[in-house]
């Protein structure tokens, strides 16, 4: 008797594949505008330490980077980055179908996109001190339009990821 049916498995080996793609993209993504723009890549380590804290109770915090450190927090943050990327996946498999990935569209992955961008203004973004939709920092324009370019980029990666592994 398999460990599991051969439909969960695949669609566990799709989540795994078309996330880490997508993320992928969206990382590249970051060292472009890194490189071209001077845009600050994101620091995961942060985002480890956030994670982190959440296991302690704690959401919200005035600065995160005046929490304390955990140790290996950054290979935490970057663990979560490319885990959130996959349960993305998931959700969209789920939501668009089995046919979706058949045959992969971008309005539904671009749709996702758009909606878990919602995941940083609301949760992210104040759970580590920035305010909502990054309201506490003096460039939250740029930060918001950065968020819906990367969040862009990644539905891009979750189609082509989907398209090069059906």
């Amino acid at each position: 008797m398999p460990l599991l049916d051969d439909h969960l498995a695949d669609f566990l080996f799709r989540s795994l594949l078309i996330g880490i793609g997508a993320t992928a993209l969206m990382d590249v993504w970051a060292i472009l505008l890194n490189r071209v723009a001077g845009i600050a890549r994101p620091n995961w380590a942060l985002g480890g330490r956030w994670f982190c804290h959440m296991t302690g109770g704690r959401l919200f915090h005035d600065d995160i980077a005046a929490a304390e450190p955990w140790r290996h927090e950054r290979a935490i943050g970057w663990f979560a980055h490319y885990a959130v990327g996959v349960l993305y996946a998931g959700i969209l498999l789920v939501l668009a179908g089995p046919g979706w990935a058949a045959e992969p569209t971008f309005l539904p992955a671009w749709i996702l996109g758009l909606v878990t961008v919602g995941a940083g203004w609301f949760l992210m973004q104040p759970g580590m001190g920035a305010g909502w939709a990054a309201s506490k920092k003096p460039n939250a324009m740029q930060i918001r339009a950065l968020n819906i370019a990367a969040h862009t980029v990644f539905a891009l990666g979750l189609w082509g990821t989907a398209l090069l592994v059906r």
